[in-house]
C-alpha cells in the first residue's frame, strides 16, 4: 500500500496510519480507496475487532487533494468514485476510532466525522475551509457536523472556514477526549483494546443502534434497540457474560 500503513499494536486492534506527509495527508481517491479496501478486508476478518485511523503528530489530513480535484469538470465529478469510497468507509460495521493530531481540514474533518469515537491531541484543529475555494464540503461535512453540533455552529463554521480548537471540539461533542499530542494514538489504541475485549456481536449492534438515531424517530429507534436486545438473548456471549458475572470471573467472549 502506498498511501497508508497498517499495523496491529494490540490483539484485535488494527492501526491505519495515513502516509502522505509531503502532501499533509491530503485525501486523494487512491488514499480513500486503500482505506476502503482495508476496511473491507478487516470486515471479513473475525480476529479484527476495532480499527484506529490516525495521521502524524502534526497533521491528520489537511483536506482533499486539490491537484486531483482541479482536473475534474462537472461530468467527471458526477462520475467520480469518491462518493462510493466514502460510502464504503461509512458502512464498516466494526468500531472505528479516529486519533487526530494537528490539522483535520475539509475532507480530513469529514473523515474524522466518519469515526464512531474521536480522540484529539491538544494541537488538533478542525475546519471546513471549502468556502474559501468557492465550494462547500462534499463528503458529508455539513450534514454530519450539523447532526453533532446543530445548525447554528455548522452554518457559522461552514460559511467562514473558522478553525475549531481541540477544546472547542470537545465542548461540542466532535471529540470525546483531548490528549497530550504524544499520547493521542496510545490512548486511542488502549481504548480500542478495551472495546476489543467486549462481546463483538453486542458491540456491532450498539454501533448500528446509535448510527440510526438521525435516520429514525424516537419510537422507531426504541423499537430497533429492543429488537437488538432480544436478538442478543440468542447469543452464547450473552450467556457467557451473565455466567461470568455470577461466577465473579472475567468473561471469555467468542463472537457467537
Amino acid at each position: 500500500m502506498e498511501y497508508i500503513k497498517t499495523s496491529s499494536p494490540k490483539s484485535g486492534v488494527i492501526l491505519i496510519e495515513l502516509n502522505r506527509p509531503e502532501k499533509r495527508n491530503a485525501l486523494n481517491n487512491a488514499t480513500l480507496q486503500e482505506i476502503a479496501d482495508c476496511l473491507q478486508q478487516f470486515e471479513a476478518d473475525s480476529s479484527v475487532k476495532v480499527v484506529v485511523i490516525t495521521g502524524n503528530s502534526q497533521c491528520f489530513a489537511a483536506g482533499a487533494d486539490l491537484n486531483e480535484l482541479s482536473k475534474l469538470d462537472v461530468v467527471s465529478i458526477q462520475q467520480d468514485l469518491r462518493p462510493q469510497l466514502w460510502k464504503r468507509i461509512d458502512e464498516f460495521s466494526k468500531p472505528l476510532i479516529m486519533a487526530i493530531n494537528g490539522y483535520a481540514f475539509g475532507a480530513g474533518f469529514e473523515l474524522a466525522l466518519h469515526g464512531d469515537i474521536v480522540l484529539a491531541g491538544e494541537n488538533a484543529q478542525f475546519a471546513l475551509p471549502e468556502i474559501g475555494l468557492g465550494m462547500l464540503p462534499g463528503a458529508g461535512g455539513t450534514q454530519r457536523l450539523a447532526r453533532l453540533v446543530g445548525q447554528q455552529l455548522t452554518m457559522r463554521w461552514a460559511m467562514t472556514g473558522e478553525m475549531i480548537s481541540a477544546q472547542t471540539a470537545l465542548q461540542h461533542g466532535i471529540t470525546s477526549q483531548v490528549c497530550p499530542v504524544g499520547l493521542t494514538v496510545q490512548y486511542a489504541v488502549e481504548l480500542a483494546e478495551k472495546i476489543a475485549k467486549q462481546a463483538p456481536l453486542a458491540i456491532r449492534v450498539i454501533k448500528q443502534s446509535l448510527k440510526s438515531i438521525h435516520e429514525v424517530t424516537l419510537s422507531q429507534g426504541l423499537k430497533l434497540e429492543r429488537q437488538h436486545f432480544v436478538w442478543l438473548a440468542a447469543t452464547q456471549d450473552r450467556q457467557e457474560g451473565i455466567n461470568a458475572f455470577l461466577e465473579k470471573r472475567k468473561p471469555e467472549f467468542r463472537g457467537v
